[in-house]
């Protein structure tokens, strides 16, 4: 990787953190942005669905099963615009889940980085079989 490209991962990941603070959630707030010829094309952060209440969390602090992760969110919010994701790069502060790493093989996207491991890597483990570019970003 050149050290161009280097910076513009480093900047864009700390944009993506900053998005992450759109997140209503206590437990952990994500952020994603995707990026296509050096465009932001996309953005998502965890949360309940459009028109659902603003709170992730139940009474004893679990999320609610229908929160959606900020990459779920960036790549539906991609699906219902003129773009295409295809090719583009997902730039998201923690790793992404099963789950989400299958939206992200369909999507056409190429490279992933991420900022924090999740404890359960199979998403990350998936996407590297996909042959899709993983990055893990520290901060």
């Amino acid at each position: 990787m050149n050290e161009k490209q280097q910076k513009l991962d480093i900047r864009y990941m700390q944009m993506a953190r900053i998005w992450a603070e759109n997140s209503y959630c206590e437990r952990r707030q994500v952020g994603a942005l995707l990026v296509k010829n050096k465009m932001i094309i996309s953005d998502g952060y965890n949360g309940t669905p459009s028109g659902f209440e603003n709170k992730c969390e139940d009474e004893n602090n679990v999320s609610k099963s229908y929160v959606l992760h900020a990459e779920a969110n960036a790549i539906t919010k991609i699906a219902r615009s003129h773009n295409s994701s295809d090719g583009a790069t997902l730039y998201v502060t923690a790793s992404p889940c099963i789950e989400c790493a299958k939206l992200i093989i369909q999507a056409g996207i190429k490279r992933v980085i991420y900022g924090e491991k999740y404890r359960i890597m199979d998403g990350v483990e998936l996407l590297e079989r996909a042959g899709i570019e993983v990055v893990f970003l520290e901060s």
